[in-house]
């Protein structure tokens, strides 16, 4: 029990400035009191992005050992995106475990280490979706559109935007 609570506090002590004063499009909170290691967030799309203006909820989860391991974060809306699973789960470097890349392309000081925090994980994000890495996708289709039809992909962004808006798709 112990062992839980200061968890909590760490998680608490930590964010508690992103749920009082959160930056510019982006909200995050704990679900309820008794639950702090669920957090629902909402995320504004970039401006000046194929996102813009678009409302994106997503779920933050984290694990019994946080923060010695990152949490999971996974949009619970359609996103098209090389950097989004087509479930939603999010593929950034941040979210990635400690420790030296497999594959080599992330260096450690790009993953996951226990001073990170909830913001700079959801800021992380939002930088995402402005700039997609293509070169390591967890969408294979979007990251392929990304570099070769630019024009389609943003035409999908663009219906995913009107349907989190709840506006109808456009016709173009």
């Amino acid at each position: 029990l112990l062992a839980v609570s200061s968890k909590i506090c760490i998680i608490t002590l930590t964010d508690l400035e992103l749920t009082n004063r959160p930056p510019e499009g982006i909200l995050a909170a704990p679900i309820d009191e008794d639950n702090f290691f669920e957090w629902e967030c909402l995320i504004t799309g970039p401006e000046d992005t194929c996102f813009a203006n678009g409302v994106f909820p997503a779920r933050i989860s984290f694990p019994q050992d946080y923060p010695l391991s990152p949490p999971k974060m996974r949009f619970t809306c359609d996103l098209f995106h090389p950097n989004i699973y087509q479930d939603g789960r999010v593929c950034i470097s941040i979210l990635h475990a400690p420790g030296d890349d497999p594959t080599g392309y992330e260096s450690s000081s790009e993953r996951w280490s226990p001073v990170q925090s909830i913001e700079k994980i959801l800021l992380s994000v939002v930088s995402m979706l402005a700039e997609p890495n293509d070169e390591s996708p967890a969408n294979v289709n979007a990251a392929k559109m990304w570099r070769e039809d630019r024009l389609q992909f943003e035409k999908i962004a663009d219906n995913l935007v009107r349907k989190t808006l709840c506006l109808p798709q456009s016709e173009s």
